[in-house]
């Protein structure tokens, strides 16, 4: 795998995280050797493809909250930006990762389920997101009846459109794409009216250059997601030190920093930072 490449975008969360392990935030945690191989390097699982959250650019770099999340957590566990490796870890090979020891921890919209709960631990949550819709800026979609009669995209498999088609809006028009960005080629051409999964998801791909002041959140909050740390079942430790780590970039400012990066452009109304331990329902 490619070591992650530091862009100037995310040097004000970097530099939170590399000054505060200079004053005594983090001591190396060598138990990564378990995962890496030794050599003094970490292996984290983000996704790849999740634009705002955690994307591998063209050239080879790491960009998103997600990516900025666990470049902190691993500056905090006294690891340097060219000491982490990046590996691609999709929702359902994420709890097979973890056990196997491909990597030491993810990263990854990966949401605190009491299901999930029961094959890995979870450190934070570190951000509460809610499913949602979104629609263009000049859409008359106000609430999830609107929807009725409206083309809505998710991607195959996903339970997002289905719970709006069963529980809001039975006559909307389900579009399955294979991917969330189809559907927000979809939207952007009209031949769908909205789309849904996480609204942290959706503002990432909003915010993308060729989509700005397109497109906008309906914000209607359909569901709580906690997004977590996901770390190997019984390692108390590591759950422990993520925890505080994740504590020092919310009092630090980083978390607020990376926040607005990575969705501002979308006009993402972010819930405060969660705290340790709260999972909203």
């Amino acid at each position: 795998m490619k070591l992650r490449k530091v862009t100037a975008a995310s040097a004000v969360v970097l530099s939170i995280a590399l000054s505060a392990t200079a004053c005594g935030g983090g001591n190396k945690d060598n138990s990564s050797s378990s995962s890496s191989g030794g050599g003094g390097k970490i292996k984290i699982g983000i996704k790849y493809d999740q634009p705002g959250l955690g994307l591998k650019e063209p050239n080879g770099d790491f960009s998103g909250f997600d990516v900025d999340v666990a470049t902190y957590i691993a500056g905090q566990l006294g690891y340097k930006p060219d000491q982490i490796q990046f590996v691609e870890t999709k929702s359902a090979d994420r709890e097979n990762a973890l056990s196997r020891g491909d990597v030491k921890f993810i990263v990854a919209t990966y949401s605190i389920t009491p299901k999930r709960k029961e094959k890995v631990d979870f450190a934070g949550p570190y951000l509460l997101a809610h499913q949602d819709l979104l629609i263009k800026k000049d859409s008359d979609i106000t609430k999830g009846t609107d929807l009725n009669g409206k083309k809505l995209c998710s991607v195959t498999g996903s339970t997002s459109a289905q719970n709006v088609q069963q529980k809001i809006a039975p006559k909307a028009q389900l579009k399955e794409y294979s991917g969330y960005s189809e559907c927000i080629a979809g939207l952007q051409s009209g031949a769908v009216d909205a789309v849904t999964t996480d609204d942290s998801i959706l503002a990432g791909f909003a915010a993308q250059d060729k989509y700005k002041g397109q497109f906008k959140l309906a914000g209607l909050k359909l569901s709580n997601e906690n997004y977590g740390v996901g770390v190997k079942k019984g390692d108390t430790e590591l759950v422990n030190k993520i925890n505080k780590a994740i504590e020092q970039m919310e009092s630090s400012g980083a978390w607020e920093a990376a926040v607005k990066k990575n969705f501002g452009p979308a006009n993402y109304q972010n819930e405060p930072a969660p705290k340790i331990g709260q999972i909203v329902q």
